[in-house]
C-alpha cells in the first residue's frame, strides 16, 4: 500500500478576505487551502425558527397544564360523585336494615300481646299500663304509646300467615311458655309458602306507620301489596300515601279489560294490573287544530300524528318508566310488512309496549291484529333478557265485558282501554280551561320574568 506524500489541510469560514488570506499563506510550507462555507439555514431564518419553537413550546406546555387541570377537575368530580354514591347506598342500607328489624320486633311483639291479650283476656287497661311502665324504665323510648302497641297486634295478627310456616297455635305457645318474643320473624326460613305473591324487599322496605295506614284503609291482601308497591315505587312519605288511600287509586288504576294475571307471572301481572287505566284522557288533542274540515274524517293516522307531536305528554298520562321507541315502527316477515301505530319500552315491568289506536268502537278483529304485532315483536325485535311485549289497544269506545270475554282465551298479555279528546270533554269542563293562545302568553311572560 502507497503511503501518502504529504497531508491537505482546508480551512472553512463563514466569511473571509481573499487578499488577507493569500499573504497569510505565502510562508506556510504546508498545502493548505481556505474556503467559504453557509449554513443551509440562514441565521435570521434560524433565529425564526429557533423562537417558533419555543414559543410553540411553550404554548403546548400550556395547553397540556390546561388539560392536565381539566383532568384533575374530572377526576376528582368522579371522586366526589363515587363516593357520595357510596355514602348514600350504605345510608340506604342502614335504613333498610333499620326498618327491617324494626318490623320484626314489631311483629315479634305484637305475637306475645295477641296471645296474651286473645288468649289470657287482659283488662283493657293493661296495654296502657304496659305502655307507662315502659316508657318509665326507658326514658326517651319512642313509639311505644297504647295506641301503637294495638297497632303490633293488628300487623301481627293480619301478616302472621303470611310470615309464619308453622301452625299459629305451637308457635305462640312456645312463646307464651317462655315469656320470650321472637324477633327474627321475617328470615327467609320462616316465611310461609303463602307469601309467595310478597315482594319480601318492599315489604322490609316501608316503614311500619306505612304499613298501618295500609292496614287501617284496606284488608284486602293484593290491595295491599298495591300500595306497599307504590310506595316503594313513588317514595310516598306516609302523608303521600294516605291521600292516595283516600283517592281510592288502587280501584281507578288497572280498570282496563285484561288477560294480565292469565298470561304473566303474579308480582308483573299485578304491576301491569296497576299500571294500566280503562281510560285516558288526551286533551292536547285538538280536532279544531288539526287542519281538518270534518271531525268525521279523523283517523288514526291523524291522532297518532298528534300524539307523536306531544310524545312527552302521552307517556306522562300513560305513567312512569316509559321510553318512546317509535310511531309506525317497520316490521318485516315472510316478506310482509307491519306497521303499529306506537311502540314504548316500560323499565319497571322490562318489556316493550306495542299500542294500536282505532278511531272507533273496540272489534274483535282489533285483537287479532294486535296479536301479531305482539309475536313479531318477541321473535323478531325483543332481547333475550326482556320479558314478552304486552300490547295495549286503544279505542274510541268499548263494552268492557264483552272485551274481557274475547280476550280471555289469547295467550299474550293485552288490554283495551278508551281515550277521549279535547272535543269529548264536557262544555262546563272546557270551558273552564283558559285559551290555548293566553296560555301560550302567560308561559311566555313567566319566562322572561325568571
Amino acid at each position: 500500500m502507497m503511503k501518502p506524500r504529504y497531508t491537505i489541510g482546508i480551512i472553512l469560514c463563514a466569511e473571509k478576505d481573499r487578499v488577507e488570506v493569500e499573504l497569510a499563506l505565502e510562508d506556510m510550507g504546508k498545502p493548505i487551502g481556505v474556503a467559504d462555507c453557509q449554513l443551509i439555514v440562514p441565521k435570521e431564518k434560524l433565529q425564526k425558527v429557533l423562537a417558533d419553537e419555543i414559543k410553540a413550546f411553550s404554548e403546548e406546555k400550556k395547553t397540556n397544564c390546561l388539560l392536565n387541570m381539566e383532568k384533575s377537575v374530572q377526576q376528582y368530580k368522579q371522586a366526589v360523585r363515587v363516593i357520595k354514591d357510596a355514602i348514600l347506598y350504605s345510608q340506604y342500607r342502614a335504613a333498610k336494615l333499620v326498618t327491617g328489624e324494626q318490623l320484626s320486633l314489631y311483629f315479634g311483639i305484637g305475637g306475645y300481646v295477641s296471645a296474651h291479650s286473645r288468649q289470657e283476656a287482659w283488662g283493657t287497661s293493661v296495654i296502657d299500663r304496659i305502655s307507662e311502665q315502659l316508657r318509665r324504665e326507658l326514658p326517651g323510648l319512642r313509639g311505644f304509646s297504647s295506641q301503637n302497641i294495638r297497632n303490633m297486634r293488628s300487623f301481627y295478627e293480619y301478616w302472621r300467615q303470611y310470615i309464619i310456616c308453622s301452625p299459629m297455635a305451637s308457635k305462640l305457645q312456645i312463646a307464651v311458655n317462655k315469656d320470650v318474643i321472637d324477633i327474627d320473624n321475617f328470615s327467609l326460613q320462616k316465611w310461609s309458602p303463602m307469601a309467595s305473591e310478597i315482594n319480601r324487599e318492599e315489604f322490609l322496605g316501608i316503614s311500619f306507620s306505612h304499613h298501618m295506614e295500609i292496614l287501617h284503609k284496606t284488608k284486602d291482601f293484593h290491595e295491599i301489596l298495591f300500595y306497599i308497591h307504590q310506595t316503594i315505587l313513588h317514595k310516598w312519605d306516609k302523608y303521600d300515601l294516605r291521600n292516595r288511600l283516600k283517592e281510592g287509586l288502587y280501584q281507578k288504576q288497572g280498570a282496563a279489560a285484561n288477560n294480565f294475571l292469565q298470561t304473566m307471572p303474579v308480582n308483573d301481572a299485578r304491576k301491569a294490573v296497576g299500571m294500566f287505566k280503562d281510560e285516558y284522557l288526551l286533551d292536547y288533542i285538538n280536532v279544531e287544530e288539526m287542519e281538518v274540515d270534518n271531525p268525521e274524517d279523523v283517523d288514526e293516522k291523524v291522532i297518532e300524528q298528534a300524539i307523536v307531536r306531544n310524545i312527552k305528554k302521552f307517556i306522562m298520562t300513560f305513567g312512569r318508566d316509559f321510553a318512546y321507541i317509535g310511531n309506525q315502527y317497520h316490521l318485516e316477515i315472510f316478506g310482509e310488512e307491519l306497521f303499529p301505530d306506537l311502540l314504548f319500552f316500560n323499565r319497571e315491568l322490562n318489556c316493550m309496549v306495542v299500542v294500536e289506536l282505532k278511531k272507533g268502537a273496540f272489534k274483535p278483529a282489533y285483537i287479532g291484529q294486535l296479536q301479531t304485532y305482539m309475536k313479531v315483536l318477541d321473535d323478531k325485535v325483543r332481547k333475550p333478557h326482556e320479558n314478552p311485549t304486552i300490547g295495549i289497544l286503544l279505542c274510541k269506545s268499548s263494552n268492557k265485558a264483552f272485551v274481557e270475554y274475547v280476550i280471555r282465551d289469547y295467550n299474550s298479555p293485552m288490554g283495551v282501554a278508551t281515550y277521549k279528546t279535547a272535543e269529548d270533554m264536557s262544555e262546563e269542563l272546557r270551558n273552564a280551561l283558559p285559551d290555548m293562545d293566553e296560555m301560550r302568553k302567560l308561559i311566555t311572560e313567566n319566562k322572561e320574568t325568571l
